[in-house]
């Protein structure tokens, strides 16, 4: 079956609207802690555990997606994490909960975002700044759309049950979307458009990528830019709260609407980095992070404290959906499945920095975040300077300049 490269999209983005439910893990935690009486750090590790196993996934999965393609690659995730899920709806201790929800969800994750990712690169590589925001923009949406849901589930089934339905949903979705993936099939040199012919000279693989200083400076960049969004995203509610005063239930409404602009900026910085060139695209998220930041830390209204979040929320989406296709401009796309998921370990480190920063440091300033606002500000500050250096040094015509269009 021939598939336009449209088609194949369409189901990336569905499956990643699957795994993407990970981001709905705060639904889950206050049930599970009522239903056993653990307690919030017990709980909450379970969903460490599954981040942090994404990215050592994703390396492994990227490397057997190029061998073999995403088809069964993606199918075998999405069986692994569905079976994951469900089998949180038998667990009757911590350890259950690590091991199905954690384990087995963390790395069924990796290895259906590795092969999307990484297809989603193969097949376009004249809009990869589009392609990849889109993909990414569908893992953002997986909370939107089933933290809702599991709620309203969760209410008339119980958390348990609510597991089991999810589990059975997610690896069906996965399992029939996943027939709709397929390789791009290689051409000829005579038949190579200009970004493919591009794309095999910058190739590299994970060894040859790891040796040079772009990679290094790529996840420096990345690391910072997670860090701010991750610390926002992950204290949202209490910052609305100890900013302006805002009840829980007002603060919630907050932040949906900084899902939503995370999810729109993945496509809205990914299309433009098609059209201006990924490095100037991406100097540009550091800059409006660092005026975001700077905001929050001098103003208190509700107005410049919810446009400074959202803004830094709208970056963080931008991170996710530029790097990709950056990645696949400096090492090209043949080993991208791999390639990314080292870089990807950036976000892992994020992950646990960004948060915990901000918590140490609100302990530290009498419940105030105002001294993390100004030191991630700095980060940003130095990311730029960073990406400026390898605009002037112009590291890869590609990545530089507006991208080779079809």
């Amino acid at each position: 079956m021939k598939l336009n490269r449209w088609v194949i999209l369409s189901a990336s983005i569905l499956i990643n609207m699957c795994i993407g439910s990970a981001y709905a893990w705060s639904v889950f935690q206050n049930p599970l802690i009522s239903l056993f009486g653990w307690t919030t750090t017990q709980t909450s590790l379970a969903f460490t555990i599954s981040l942090a196993l994404v990215p050592i996934s994703m390396i492994f999965a990227g490397r057997l997606q190029d061998l073999y393609g995403p088809k069964y690659v993606t199918l075998a995730g999405g069986c692994v994490f569905g079976l994951g899920i469900f089998l949180t709806s038998t667990i009757t201790s911590l350890t259950g909960l690590y091991l199905y929800y954690g384990l087995l969800g963390g790395l069924g994750i990796g290895m259906v975002y590795a092969c999307m990712v990484g297809n989603t690169m193969k097949w376009f590589p004249d809009k990869r700044g589009l392609a990849g925001g889109l993909i990414a923009m569908g893992f953002g949406l997986g909370a939107v759309v089933f933290a809702p849901l599991g709620v309203t589930l969760i209410n008339s089934y119980g958390v348990l049950n609510t597991f089991a339905i999810f589990g059975i949903v997610f690896s069906s979705i996965i399992i029939v979307a996943s027939l709709f993936l397929a390789a791009p099939a290689k051409v000829s040199t005579n038949q190579q458009t200009a970004a493919q012919t591009l794309d095999l000279k910058n190739t590299l693989n994970a060894q040859e990528m790891v040796k040079t200083p772009k990679f290094y400076t790529l996840w420096i960049l990345y690391a910072i830019g997670c860090i701010g969004g991750l610390m926002i995203i992950g204290h949202a509610s209490p910052i609305v709260q100890q900013k302006v005063g805002l009840l829980p239930q007002e603060a919630a409404l907050i932040v949906s609407f900084l899902g939503i602009a995370n999810s729109l900026g993945r496509v809205f910085w990914g299309t433009m980095s098609d059209r201006f060139g990924r490095m100037p695209t991406l100097i540009a998220t550091y800059i409006v992070s660092a005026v975001c930041l700077m905001t929050l830390s001098w103003f208190s209204t509700l107005t410049l404290t919810v446009i400074g979040l959202a803004g830094i929320a709208l970056c963080f989406g931008g991170y996710l959906g530029i790097m990709p296709s950056i990645c696949a401009d400096f090492f090209g796309s043949k080993h991208i499945g791999i390639n990314y998921g080292i870089l990807f370990t950036a976000y892992g480190v994020a992950a646990v920095v960004g948060p915990r920063l901000a918590s140490w440091i609100k302990d530290m300033n009498a419940g105030s975040y105002d001294v993390a606002f100004t030191l991630v500000m700095f980060m940003n500050v130095v990311a730029i300077v960073i990406g400026i250096l390898l605009v002037l040094k112009k590291t890869n015509p590609q990545v530089m300049t507006t991208a080779t269009q079809a």
